[in-house]
Order: structure tokens, then sequence, then C-alpha cells
């Protein structure tokens, strides 16, 4: 199996490089490179980091949703330019999704463009977000509404991160991992699930986890770059995955949303009459694993509601989302937010699933 994937961009090819001690490339940038660094990585390799970060040309970055502002990423770019990064320079992002939304944002609007590398740290960022060239910035209220289509020269995945990682930001990972699968029909989805308490354990054993869904999402991207097509497929689950991290003030972590907004993707398709109860009981049967310790109370479902309609696919005033007829079977469809949505809602949460989690 290849140690490296290249990724073909209208906006310029990259790869993802498999590395096994990524450290020893961050010591080859030279006096042009600038540094963008999640802090809490900072901090617990902090023997490996101290050394290589340059004075003046590294940045710590407080990886939490209120560093995704316009205000912050101004405050970012003036102590850059300060620094003296200039046209020619590459900017260096280490961390997760937090830093490569900024790290991208960063270097897309820098002279208009400068080149930048991604030291991916997580488990979500390494096996989904690293690849599609998106940045998603948060505007008030309302999240990744801002962005820009910047795709690094290059992608350095050095798995040993992960060792680092709590178990929720594990389960996180592994949920997104699985939408891939779901989404592409793929039959990895069984395996990885049947070894779930494993990964939690080492997931460092994910690897090939990882490598197989950027080979679902690198295909998928490079025929629709921009997300104007099949690439909206991958928002299965997102929709009603983004609105439970938006009620639950992001309590709840990413990929643990998005299984439980694949969950309520496939039990509005049964109810819609695209997926047969046999599919829906399978298909929960991989979910349930991963399913956060989540409720929603009659009082919250017009925050849920609400949440639902200011999500950036919306059209008029319908909900746009994925449903499903099964693994592999996905379309877009617009549903009205009308009392019948809300009302299967609350039967949805009213009887939902016990998760372990």
């Amino acid at each position: 199996m290849s140690d490296r994937l290249v990724v073909r961009s209208r906006l310029r090819d990259y790869e993802v490089a498999f590395d096994e001690d990524a450290f020893v490339s961050l010591r080859s940038f030279g006096d042009s490179a600038f540094f963008l660094v999640d802090r809490l990585i900072a901090d617990l390799y902090r023997d490996k980091f101290e050394p290589l970060l340059p004075p003046g040309r590294a940045i710590l970055v407080e990886a939490t949703e209120l560093s995704k502002t316009m205000d912050h990423c101004q405050r970012l770019a003036v102590a850059l330019i300060e620094a003296g990064i200039r046209r020619n320079s590459t900017l260096v992002a280490v961390g997760g999704g937090v830093v490569q939304d900024i790290a991208a944002f960063l270097a897309s609007i820098l002279y208009r463009g400068i080149g930048w590398v991604f030291y991916p740290t997580t488990l979500l960022a390494q096996a989904d977000s690293c690849v599609g060239s998106k940045s998603s910035l948060n505007v008030g209220s309302y999240k990744n509404l801002l962005g820009t289509f910047c795709p690094p020269a290059r992608i350095v995945l050095d798995v040993q991160f992960l060792r680092s990682l709590p178990a929720s930001e594990v389960r996180s990972g592994i949920g997104e991992i699985l939408h891939f699968y779901l989404v592409d029909g793929s039959p990895n989805a069984p395996t990885l699930m049947s070894r779930y308490e494993d990964f939690l354990r080492e997931p460092v054993g994910l690897v090939d986890h990882i490598r197989a869904s950027l080979e679902i999402k690198k295909r998928t991207v490079e025929v629709d770059e921009f997300d104007q097509h099949q690439r909206n497929l991958f928002n299965y689950g997102h929709t009603f995955g983004h609105a439970i991290e938006s009620v639950s003030d992001y309590r709840i972590p990413h990929g643990q949303a998005v299984t439980m907004g694949m969950d309520i993707a496939n039990y509005l398709s049964r109810a819609q009459g695209l997926l047969d109860e046999e599919k829906f009981l399978a298909m929960r049967g991989l979910l349930i694993k991963n399913l956060p310790h989540f409720t929603l109370e009659a009082a919250g479902m017009d925050a849920y509601i609400g949440a639902l309609a200011r999500d950036k696919k919306n059209v008029g005033g319908d909900l746009t989302c994925i449903l499903t007829s099964g693994p592999g079977h996905m379309r877009k469809v617009r549903l009205p937010l009308d009392q019948t949505l809300k009302n299967l809602l609350e039967s949805y949460f009213q009887a939902q699933p016990v998760s372990g989690r």
C-alpha cells in the first residue's frame, strides 16, 4: 500500500504523505516558514516543539470555535505580517480542524495567496477535513458560513499524534469515518465497528481506516471540488448533527453529533418510505455504539428547529438535507420546516436508542 495519496485539484494538486515521525520533517523548514500550532499540541509535545518553533515565527492558537472568527483571523494576520511573513513564505499549520480552518483562510488571503502545509493531529482532521480544500469560519451565531477553497501544498499525516487524544475525540473521528463508509456503501463499516473498543484503546490501529476514508473523499473531491453536486452527499448526517452541536453548546463532539445526525436522517428516510425497516435496523446497529448521550426535552425542540432553519444549505423556507435508501444510496431532498417535520423529530427524540457512550 502506498505511503502517499495525491489529490487532483483545479487550484493545485497536493499530496497526503503518511509519516512515522512528523517532527523529522518539521525540522526541514527554513527561515521562510511561519508556524500556527494548536497550543494544546505544543504543550503535550513541548520537548519536541521547543527546539523546532523559531521565536517570532511561531504563533500558538487556542483551538476553539471562538477562534474561528474574522476578528481573530485579522489579529493573526497582523501578527504574521509584523513577524515578517512574505508572499514567498510558507505557513505551516499543526493541529486539528480549527487550526486548519484558520490556516487555510489566512493562506488564501495573505498577499492574495501563499503556500501552506498541514500536519493534522486529530482523527477528524486526519480522516476527513485535511482533504477537500475548504476553510470555514463562524460569523455571529452562524457556524461555518464564511470561508474559501485553498488546498495545502502538502499534508503530512502522522498517526502517532492520535495517542494523545482523549476517547471522546477518537469517538468523534470514528463517527466521520463511519459516515464516509455509509455514504460510499463501503464493506469496511462492519469491520470498523467490530473493533470499536480496540480502536478507543489504541487509535493508531485506525491507520488503514483513515486511508480508506480519505480515498473515498478524494474520489468525490476530484470530480466536485467546489461542492456543487456529488460532494453535497457528504452532508449526510451533518445537517441534523450540526443542529445538535448548536443546541448542546458544542458539548457533543462533532463526529458523535454526526453519528446521531445519521440516525435521525435514517429515521426520517424510513418515515418518507425511502428506507425499509431491515436496512434501518442494520444501519442503527452500526451507529449505536457511537451515539452520544444526548436528550432533547420538549422545550428544546424549538431551539433545534431554529438551528436547522439556519443551516447554510437551506433553500427558501425548506430544509435541505441528505436522506438515504441504504448504504451507498444517498439523495439530496428538501423538506418543509413545518409541523409534520417537527412531530417526526419529536418522536425520534422521545424514542431514541440508548447508547453506552
